[in-house]
């Protein structure tokens, strides 16, 4: 029998200590480190990730023939991804409680009929998830539910099961019996993960974990998970909205610039193919305050409605208050615009809103910001028909951003006739029939826009 030793393990970064310290020296956190009896695990990884571990393999005799990925049957969930999933990778996906993690999960395992599935519940009955998998209406056969939490039971019930797709719901619910702690503990959130890699690499199977964040918005547990798993997936959203965005924050089978927009409702998650034509309100009036920016995420450009309000303030220190973007890019952008256009904004209250609740961190939407703030300051509309793009510099130039053709080409679909540019983008004539107008410092736009 395996020898046991008591540790003391910190519950904000995993670090270890042979005895308790007030302060973390790893991460600087106070009062984190918890006493765990802990005992040497035989069976955890000492056969390597596929039986070779031994020996030494030249990199042009390696074949990818049985790595080939598989389709989700989510278009927008395989481009995050990177064009599917990868034989043997772990996934990691995180979000809010709430959010539609489960429901995200049970639709993708719905949807592969042509696979067989095996999901893990540790947080939901067997009962629970009939239910919800008859309002999501998505019907396979191939998807078998487990409700169990002990980690060496999984284990054995999935090797046993030989499936071709592994959904566990959540890690924090998994426990080992060679640990002491309770679940959710670092050393139970480690250890379970660590099998499940493990189990994923020496059998080629792709196992998708659930996992909880905290209340900073971090992946509850450990850092050292992020670490291990191949793929991190943020699944964010407002509970107060209908639309959910997944992110790729680590991927090592493909890009990190990914998102994936979905709509939900009553039936589950519903892709959105054409973001723009929801994120950009179709109203028939001129509003003062509204700008439409071209924005980029990723690849995959789209259209986003920016709302601004400039009013005198009430108080003696004026407000500044946003809604999907970051207030401190907003404070720098009100700085610029009151020592280039010597506009005072010092004594009036700025909201600003992105419309449809996501938030969006590409600085090419700078432009489209001051133009909202400065059309709701005069209270002049823009007209539903102009769009801007670029990145506004502290010294009041409009930079110029990437793939731009993109951003005039999504524009000119959606029927808008102008779309403001830095003079530094290198296009020359519009590639579709929109209208490109340069400028080149905030001056330059405040001109066009209320003086020409």
């Amino acid at each position: 029998m395996a020898k046991k030793r008591t540790v003391y393990v910190c519950q904000n970064c995993g670090a270890e200590s042979a005895k308790w310290i007030g302060r973390c020296p790893s991460c600087g956190q106070w009062n984190t480190y918890k006493e765990a009896v802990v005992a040497p695990d035989q069976s955890s990884g000492s056969e390597g990730f596929t039986g070779d571990a031994g020996s030494i393999s030249p990199l042009s005799e390696i074949s990818l023939e049985q790595d080939q990925r598989f389709s989700t049957h989510y278009p927008e969930v395989d481009r995050v991804l990177g064009g599917g999933m990868v034989p043997g990778s772990l996934i990691l996906v995180g979000g809010e409680p709430g959010i539609g993690k489960s429901t995200l999960a049970l639709q993708i395992a719905l949807r592969s009929a042509d696979i067989k599935t095996l999901y893990v519940s540790g947080e939901e009955s067997l009962r629970q998830l009939k239910l919800r998998s008859d309002r999501l209406k998505d019907g396979n056969n191939e998807v078998y539910l487990l409700n169990e939490t002990g980690l060496e039971q999984v284990i054995d019930q999935a090797t046993s099961f030989h499936p071709d797709l592994v959904i566990v719901d959540s890690i924090q619910t998994l426990f080992s019996e060679n640990f002491e702690s309770a679940p959710g503990s670092v050393s139970q959130v480690r250890q379970a993960a660590t099998r499940l890699l493990y189990f994923a690499k020496s059998r080629s199977i792709p196992v998708m974990i659930i996992g909880h964040i905290n209340k900073e918005g971090n992946i509850a547990g450990p850092k050292v998970l992020e670490h291990i798993v191949d793929v991190v997936l943020q699944f964010e959203g407002d509970n107060h909205y209908i639309y959910r965005v997944l992110r790729s924050l680590k991927n090592r089978f493909g890009s990190t610039n990914e998102l994936g927009i979905f709509e939900m409702r009553q039936s589950g998650l519903q892709e959105v193919t054409n973001p723009s034509q929801l994120l950009v309100n179709q109203h028939q009036d001129e509003l003062s305050g509204v700008a439409i920016a071209s924005t980029l995420d990723g690849i995959r450009p789209f259209l986003v409605e920016i709302q601004a309000l400039v009013s005198p303030s009430s108080y003696g220190t004026p407000q500044r208050t946003t809604t999907g973007f970051d207030i401190r890019r907003l404070s720098m952008l009100l700085a610029v615009v009151e020592k280039r256009i010597n506009l005072h904004l010092y004594n009036k209250d700025v909201f600003l809103n992105l419309a449809g609740g996501i938030r969006v961190t590409d600085p090419a939407i700078d432009l489209a910001i001051i133009a909202a703030v400065l059309s709701s300051n005069m209270d002049a509309p823009l007209g539903n028909k102009r769009c801007f793009a670029g990145e506004v510099g502290l010294s009041g130039e409009i930079r110029a951003v990437n793939q731009i053709e993109k951003r005039v080409l999504e524009a000119d679909k959606l029927g808008y006739r102008e779309i403001f540019l830095s003079g530094y983008n290198q296009i020359e004539r519009s590639p579709g029939q929109i209208r490109l107008r340069f400028v080149n410092t905030v001056r330059d736009l405040f001109t066009q826009l209320f003086k020409s």
